[in-house]
């Protein structure tokens, strides 16, 4: 008898999105139209500074590297140290990757994490960490990385091989401070274990001290460490940042990688056999976001008119944003407490709004919903006048 040549599935979870078609199409009823504010996905233009270059860079009849041309890496090295407080980072420590899920997805596979190994990720977490975990056929394992690690409950047999952090978080918004991302830092590398961060809503904070100071990286030298030359340490460590929010170049699949050189030529050497490559004309759009705050600066001032503006319309409604809310793309909010993330989801669905229940994002997000600010000024003007007149959400 031959044996089956089929690839046996993996226990992946069911994609969640999916299981909003219903919801999808109760709220597309409204008289006024849909307002869809379940995915983070950019709605405003792309900037002309992108637009001018991916022109400019259009003739690409050859293979772009996978490390990314010169030009490119520099200006990674410069954005990180000018935007992300973050010095010392060679050409060998940075690489542009094919937007960051690809990398949220993939990265404990290429850095050989193994069955029977732990990849840790954060109780209310983007399902992609869950997924990625899976996909290196380990086991995910949800911790609060808001608290000291020393009060995690792991399986002592297990070893942890990846510790990702998300700061500031997807759906929640928390920030970690370098005296917390220090303090996990330490922890892992007593274990052998390496750090990454997705830092993709970086430069959309709003409350401070990160409004002022900025969000912290994990390469920080106060969160990395330094070494015997004084220069910050990134052994062991790397993170990831996203361009399709700060650029709305979603559509453009434009993220990076940076840290311990290491660990970022082994993830190299993986994206070069298979072909891993950022297409050259993005490349050249991201030399020339990376090196221009001002498009930036603009639309997070958007997105701040925007999470006002729902803010108050959520809380006029009966509904309560996380209260260490203090940056990123969304809301996460709370009703009353005899309705679920569904019920919740339902509510919205009435009134024309999509949003994401909590449960996407594990048994933390219970009783909560998800809601993105990227809907035009207009979609959200809408969302709030319809906020303010419903009593659904109250007891």
């Amino acid at each position: 008898m031959t044996a089956s040549i089929l690839p046996r599935p993996l226990a992946l979870p069911d994609f969640p999105w999916d299981s909003l078609r219903p919801y999808r199409a109760r709220a597309a009823q409204h008289p006024d139209g849909v307002v869809d504010l379940a995915v983070g996905a950019p709605v405003d233009p792309t900037p002309a500074v992108a637009r001018d270059a991916l022109a400019a860079a259009s003739d690409a009849p050859g293979y772009p590297a996978a490390v990314g041309t010169h030009t490119l890496r520099a200006a990674i090295i410069d954005w990180m140290r000018r935007r992300r407080g973050v010095s010392g980072l060679g050409e060998d420590a940075v690489i542009p990757t094919i937007g960051s899920k690809e990398s949220v997805a993939l990265l404990p596979l290429q850095l050989g994490v193994r069955p029977g190994d732990l990849v840790l990720h954060p109780r209310a977490a983007y399902p992609t960490y869950d997924v990625g975990a899976r996909i290196a056929g380990a086991t995910p394992v949800p911790v609060d990385t808001d608290a000291d690690p020393a009060t995690w409950e792991l399986p002592d047999d297990a070893p942890v091989a990846l510790v990702w952090l998300n700061s500031p978080g997807n759906p929640d918004g928390h920030v970690l401070s370098t005296s917390q991302l220090a303090r996990i830092v330490a922890w892992a590398r007593r274990r052998g274990a390496v750090v990454a961060s997705d830092e993709c809503y970086a430069e959309l904070a709003w409350a401070e001290p990160w409004a002022a100071d900025g969000v912290p990286s994990l390469l920080d030298a106060r969160a990395s460490g330094t070494g015997p030359d004084g220069a910050p340490d990134p052994t062991g460590l790397l993170a990831l940042y996203s361009l399709s929010k700060q650029s709305n170049l979603a559509g453009y699949r434009a993220a990076l990688l940076a840290g311990d050189p290491a660990l970022v030529g082994a993830v190299t050497e993986i994206r070069k056999h298979s072909g891993l490559l950022v297409p050259a004309p993005v490349q050249a759009v991201m030399v020339s976001v990376l090196a221009d705050d001002e498009h930036v600066a603009a639309q997070r001032e958007a997105y701040r008119a925007r999470r006002e503006a729902l803010l108050a319309a959520t809380a006029e409604a009966g509904l309560a944003n996380d209260p260490a809310s203090a940056a990123g793309l969304y809301l996460w909010l709370s009703g009353p407490e005899d309705m679920s993330a569904l019920d919740l989801v339902g509510a919205f669905a009435e009134l024309g709004i999509v949003v994401a229940p909590g449960d996407f994002y594990g048994g933390a997000g219970a009783g909560r919903v998800r809601m993105s600010l990227t809907g035009t000024d207009e979609r959200v003007a809408a969302a709030c006048s319809r906020l303010r007149a419903t009593d659904l959400f109250r007891r």
